[in-house]
């Protein structure tokens, strides 16, 4: 297979940590309590009525830990609170309080204002492409079966 430069994984981060770091600069110059990306991630991962630190960190793809910390940091920031949930005595929903949800709703304004900015910057023609491919169903991931450099394949045929 030919090496096509920066791995596309790469590239998706390093895109997501420009937006992230845009976000948190922004918001902080608007006089917001600083927060970090993660917490801005666990924010855009929230149910309207309230999701569980579980499903949060899975979401977001962090530990469970990980999660409960940004989540009880944001609790002390008045940002979320935690709440019975009414389908299950034994959980705990995590969502925004009134504060949280305006902080959530100029979050959104300014991560519009960054794509134009992004649009500015590179073209609004491949931003919107870009929108579309990543908007695009993908099914699940799949697992693939290639030979790998070193590895002596498992179902091969002995030598």
């Amino acid at each position: 297979m030919k090496s096509v430069g920066t791995p596309l994984p790469q590239l998706l981060l390093d895109a997501r940590r420009w937006f992230d770091e845009a976000l948190v600069a922004t918001l902080e110059q608007a006089g917001m309590a600083p927060i970090s990306p993660t917490q801005a991630q666990l924010f855009a991962a929230l149910d309207e009525k309230g999701t569980t630190v579980s499903e949060l960190a899975r979401r977001m793809g962090v530990t469970r830990q990980t999660a409960h910390q940004a989540v009880h940091s944001l609790i002390g920031m008045g940002l979320l609170e935690q709440v019975s949930d009414p389908s299950s005595a034994r959980r705990r929903l995590i969502r925004r309080t009134g504060e949280g949800a305006a902080a959530h709703l100029e979050a959104v304004s300014v991560l519009a204002a960054l794509e134009g900015e992004l649009a500015l910057r590179i073209g609004r023609g491949p931003v919107d492409s870009l929108r579309a491919a990543l908007e695009a169903p993908r099914g699940d991931p799949p697992t693939l079966r290639i030979p790998l450099a070193g590895v002596p394949d498992p179902g091969g045929a002995a030598q």
